[in-house]
Parts: structure tokens; sequence; C-alpha cells
């Protein structure tokens, strides 16, 4: 009978740490800076060899001005840029975005696979699922916050998010697109 226990025990404790690390991104920490508010920030595990990751999140201006995400920095990356998946031609292609991509006042612009999105590049070491991932966020207007992103499995994509996207690679209003 100890045993059983002991097996049960042992198996309702990998359950629970099974279910922490895979909702490990609803952990993440909402941040705001200004007018801006910034929520379900996450990103993917790597592979050991992988120079570049992504990061995905979800922007609200609660303010009358537009504003505008330019870059960002982390120390696990020598650059953060804001980069676009969009379709031409038939090819889905990747593009940086150089000027960043506008917040509009009163707007919710989400950041996900398959349209906006910020690429961590030049990774200096892999990123592990579970880990959260410190990064510096610019803004044109409301300036530098730091966000906490955490890392999802592999290939994770939260239930729902399926980077949709407009004519601007954003939605206005509800979820809309990224990497």
């Amino acid at each position: 009978m100890y045993g059983e226990i002991t097996v049960f025990t042992f198996i309702r404790a990998a359950a629970a740490a099974s279910l922490i690390v895979t909702c490990a991104p609803a952990l993440a920490r909402d941040a705001s800076i200004g007018d801006i508010e910034i929520s379900d920030p996450w990103t993917r595990a790597t592979p050991p060899a992988a120079k570049v990751g992504g990061g995905y999140l979800t922007l609200t201006n609660k303010g009358a001005q537009p504003d505008r995400l330019l870059d960002g920095s982390s120390e696990i990356a020598s650059r953060v840029e804001v980069h676009k998946m969009e379709m031409t031609d038939g090819i889905m292609k990747m593009r940086p975005v150089p000027e960043g991509v506008e917040v509009p006042a009163g707007v919710t612009v989400k950041l996900a696979p398959g349209g906006y999105h910020l690429m961590l590049l030049d990774l200096k070491k892999p990123i592990s699922e579970g880990e959260t991932i410190p990064v510096k966020l610019r803004f044109e207007r409301a300036g530098a916050v730091d966000v906490e992103f955490v890392a999802g499995p592999f290939g994770y994509t939260p239930a729902g998010d399926h980077g949709g996207q407009d004519k601007a690679g954003a939605q206005s209003g509800k979820d809309g697109g990224g990497h």
C-alpha cells in the first residue's frame, strides 16, 4: 500500500509540474508605460543552435494619441526588432519593420505568429521552456519599459491565437497578427 501511495503521489506531482510548464506563458507579467498596456508577453523555446527567437504580446493604447513600438533590447540577444510576416505572391515572407508598429489611440494591437512580432536576433544562448526572458521595449511616445516574456514549449501557440491579420497586419480593437 505504501508503494501505491508513492506512485500515485508521484503521478499527481508529475501531472501538476507538467501543467505548470504547459501554462508557463499564461504566467507572464503584464506591464504598462504611459497610456500603453502590455499583456500576455510570451516566446517559444528554441533549439540549441538557434540564433533567433520570436516575441509575442498584446498592446493596448488607452490614450488619445497614437504611439509606436519601435524596437527593444535584451541581454540574451544582440538586437530586438519588429518584424512582419505577410503573404506576397502566394509566398509567406518575413521582413523587418524599421519604423515599428503603430498602436493607434484607443486600439489593441496583437503581435502574434503570422503577422507583426518581435525578433530576438543573434541569441547569446538558447531559450528554454519555462524561462523568463527580460526585454526592454521602446515606444516612440511612452518611452522604454521592461517586460518579462515567458517561454512556452518549442512550437507553442496559445489556444485561439491563429495569427490572423487585416490589411495593415494588425487588428484594431481585437486580436490580430504577429510572427
